[in-house]
């Protein structure tokens, strides 16, 4: 179907932080397939793992026992809030399993009118139905019939306007992303998510972080809301945590899955072997505090040395935003003239709303990838400031 403004070029492989066409060209990736391939491409131990686990067993259903579910699972409460883990297939079915944990967790407890959902203006949480409307985009659900109920927004940052939505009788839960992405890279500042889990206490309400983009060590510690010192009572993580192979979680406190019974929730696909051994090799890597050390030092330098190109260049960009590697150059020319001079010059970037363009480089990367991609943005940049003069 014709869903898709592709741009015209095929890649035929990848290594590292590199991606190479199939007429010969290579370009440094900086959009890492929209912050999934974390690991950047080919890398020897999660392709050997995938390899190794594909010779032996890739799916059997959630019929049965898992053994590779059981492990991941075990990582993944062991390294965060959570007390129990779903596997899915994609960020868009983390976010709707979220969703209905966080329902069902009213209705366990005997309040089933509490069934709305409050949202953040420029949120972005995916594209089944249910996911666009708690995402804030018009256009989006344009053409696709009415909005699904339970949903409403709020300005992103603004206490005064959750208090209060947070007070009414059918309040459920709060979904935030700690880092907006999509929407144009803006970061939730700590003591707004502090002040968020307290609202959530006052009034009964769960508290769920998408971290679908800005989770599994982008921002430089493995989860997005660790920086603030409080944790969700549900979150939902995908894009990373596979390393570019598709698997999501919802991941959960024991309070807020109590409601969730055999049968109320599946998933065909999901939580099969090989996605399950993918994702373990990916949290084993990532989870390491030097791999975490790693992703802080030289995002930080990317920064610094972005804020240059930005001093530099004001007429073409005016602001770095983001945290860790989930960044966004604002721009003052139309985003995607920038993202077109990059990838001539052989960078790949992504748009983002309000004329960002977002700059997702693999963790792994080195001094020398920030140097090489710097260059080539301060270049873009001077062209077409030169163009516009």
């Amino acid at each position: 179907m014709p869903t898709y403004g592709r741009i015209d070029i095929a890649f035929e492989r990848g290594e590292g932080p590199y991606l190479y066409s199939t007429d010969g060209r290579r370009f440094l990736d900086f959009a890492t397939g929209i912050a999934t391939n974390s690991l950047g491409h080919a890398h020897p131990k999660l392709a050997k793992a995938i390899a190794d686990q594909a010779a032996k067993l890739m799916h059997v259903s959630n019929l049965y026992r898992i053994p590779e579910q059981e492990a991941l699972a075990d990582k993944l409460v062991a390294t965060s809030f959570a007390d129990t883990v779903f596997f899915c297939n994609s960020g868009a079915e983390s976010l709707e399993g979220s969703i209905k944990v966080a329902r069902r967790y009213q209705f366990h407890v005997g309040q089933p009118h509490r069934t709305k959902v409050i949202c953040c203006n420029h949120a972005f949480h995916g594209r089944t139905l249910g996911t666009l409307s708690a995402t804030d985009k018009e256009a989006y659900r344009e053409g696709f019939g009415p909005r699904v109920q339970g949903f409403t927004h709020v300005a992103f940052g603004n206490l005064n306007e959750m208090r209060d939505a947070a007070a009414a009788d059918d309040a459920a839960a709060i979904l935030v992303e700690p880092v907006q992405g999509e929407g144009g890279i803006f970061v939730a500042p700590p003591e707004y998510l502090q002040a968020l889990r307290e609202i959530a206490d006052e009034f009964g309400l769960m508290l769920v972080f998408d971290e679908v983009q800005c989770g599994m060590g982008r921002t430089g510690k493995l989860w997005a809301h660790e920086w603030s010192g409080i944790a969700p009572d549900i979150m939902a993580t995908a894009k990373g945590l596979g390393g570019g192979f598709p698997v999501g979680a919802v991941m959960a406190s024991e309070k807020a899955a109590s409601g969730m019974k055999p049968g109320l929730h599946g998933s065909t696909y999901g939580g099969n072997p090989l996605a399950m051994v993918a994702a373990k090799t990916v949290v084993d890597i990532i989870s390491e505090s030097s791999f975490l050390e790693h992703v802080v030092k030289t995002s930080e330098s990317l920064r610094e040395q972005l804020k240059k190109v930005v001093a530099k260049h004001p007429g073409v960009v005016e602001e770095v935003r983001g945290a860790g590697f989930l960044m966004g150059l604002k721009c003052v020319v139309p985003a995607g003239d920038l993202q077109t001079a990059l990838r001539e010059k052989g960078l790949l970037t992504v748009g983002a709303g309000e004329n960002v363009l977002r700059v997702l480089p693999p963790l792994t990367i080195e001094e020398s990838h920030v140097s090489e991609a710097v260059s080539m943005i301060d270049a873009a940049c001077a062209g077409l400031a030169r163009h516009a003069a």
